[in-house]
């Protein structure tokens, strides 16, 4: 018997011993991913400001007076936009097309080409298939941003608002002139208005669960540009 209760002491002992261990492996690891997460965190914020402090000088150097603002407000955005902003800046991307622009509501973003999950991401992406940001002409250019992130605070946008696109060597200015809501099938709206335009497209309602059944689109028309070359 006393044979039997020292042998159970000793695995007693045993497994409390195991369990420290294993409870203060466990903190350790946490605490790495935790360091992980905020160094990478860091190093994904100072690569999207070196990549905005190159898009200032290139447009700088092409004669635009527009300036990137290398700040991101989050404070509309969902926790799983912030995650998969700041997990976008991981990626190697091409240099942006242009910055869009909309002083009322605070946004200042990178317009990239395309609108596939890394784009929309990182910034808005370009519609292929519209105009394209900074050709000349009066084709209507369309962009798409997440309803999440950086298009957030379209629920206050409103008729009259002014938009601003900068592109190399061209800094264009919109004014709103309408705003709809439409299927996601509705293409119609991304056709040429006749003069030259800017459309965007987010999905709505903004604050749907899931994936949102609508589109919530803002029609502007350009009213100037400057900074053009000669």
């Amino acid at each position: 018997m006393k044979s039997g209760g020292r042998m159970k002491g000793r695995l007693l002992l045993f497994a409390e011993r195991f369990l420290m261990v294993a409870g203060v492996a466990l903190l350790a690891l946490v605490a790495a991913a935790l360091i992980h997460r905020f160094v990478y965190s860091r190093l994904a914020l100072a690569e999207f400001d070196r990549n905005q402090a190159a898009l200032v000088q290139k447009t700088s150097a092409s004669d635009a007076p527009a300036q990137v603002d290398e700040r991101v407000d989050f404070t509309l955005w969902s926790e799983k936009r912030i995650r998969e902003y700041r997990a976008s800046l991981l990626v190697k991307k091409d240099a942006p097309l242009g910055v869009l622009k909309i002083e009322k509501l605070k946004v200042r973003v990178p317009v990239f080409e395309g609108t596939d999950d890394l784009a929309l991401n990182r910034g808005v992406g370009w519609i292929a298939g519209t105009a394209r940001p900074g050709d000349p002409g009066n084709g209507n250019i369309g962009m798409a941003g997440h309803r999440d992130g950086f298009f957030r605070g379209f629920k206050n946008i409103a008729v009259g608002d002014a938009i601003e696109l900068a592109t190399p060597g061209v800094v264009s200015l919109y004014t709103v002139d309408n705003i709809e809501i439409v299927s996601p099938d509705d293409v119609q709206v991304l056709r040429p208005r006749g003069q030259p335009s800017l459309t965007l497209v987010t999905c709505y309602p903004f604050y749907f669960v899931g994936d949102a059944p609508q589109r919530f689109i803002v029609h502007a028309t350009l009213k100037q540009q400057v900074g053009v070359s000669k």
